[in-house]
């Protein structure tokens, strides 16, 4: 299985919104992993919130020295395509998952993915369920939704996270720290995965930190 994230200039309109940055790693062989870059096109909008989430301008994203997102993709699918279990995990594969198939579509290039994937945050909110026989859930805007989002599902997992945090809507920083990164969160996706699913730590760089006993 591949755990993927990618960074994007902003909302899912992937038809009017450019992928950068692809991570991916093989859950099977950790040390196999994906990181490229790409520029993105001209016709391509950036939200500003983006920029503040990934620390970067507009000039770095349109930087011309770089390959295209037709040749990032590209490189994405042949490295994937080796793997033999290359089910995709993401933590919103109604976002990752379906701006690379749409972004595929649009470049026509073949898509070498199952069309379902696996959903961290369903797994991870099953889990809390089996646990605490009941789903972690909050009232927003006179409605129950999910209380999962990735700082409260990194943290079920006994981890922090440490990325820098935007207001949606509001333009801002909510609280500042790491920048994102497509690799990096790749590898929160893929520590999550198996400190839920397997009930131990995969990275090393994730090793010191114990699993909560409930995941044990």
């Amino acid at each position: 299985m591949i755990a993927v994230d990618i960074e994007t200039t902003g909302e899912f309109f992937p038809h009017k919104r450019g992928i950068w940055q692809i991570g991916a790693i093989d859950l099977d062989n950790p040390k196999n992993q994906f990181m490229e870059e790409a520029k993105i096109d001209e016709s391509d909008e950036i939200d500003n919130e983006a920029l503040l989430v990934i620390g970067k301008t507009e000039s770095y994203l349109r930087n011309n020295n770089k390959q295209t997102q037709k040749e990032l993709l590209r490189n994405f699918f042949d490295w994937a395509k080796k793997i033999k279990d290359n089910v995709m995990i993401c933590d919103n594969p109604q976002y990752d998952f379906s701006f690379i198939r749409i972004k595929a579509k649009i470049y026509g290039l073949d898509f070498p993915f199952s069309h379902k994937c696996i959903d961290l945050h369903s797994i991870a909110q099953l889990k809390f369920h089996q646990i605490n026989k009941k789903f972690k859930t909050k009232i927003l805007n006179n409605k129950i939704t999910s209380d999962l989002s990735m700082p409260n599902l990194m943290s079920f997992c006994g981890l922090e996270d440490k990325r820098i945090q935007v207001e949606i809507g509001e333009n801002k920083v909510k609280k500042n720290g790491s920048y994102h990164n497509g690799l990096e969160d790749a590898k929160i996706v893929a520590e999550c995965f198996s400190r839920i699913v397997y009930g131990k730590s995969l990275l090393k760089e994730y090793n010191k930190i114990p699993l909560p006993n409930y995941l044990r």
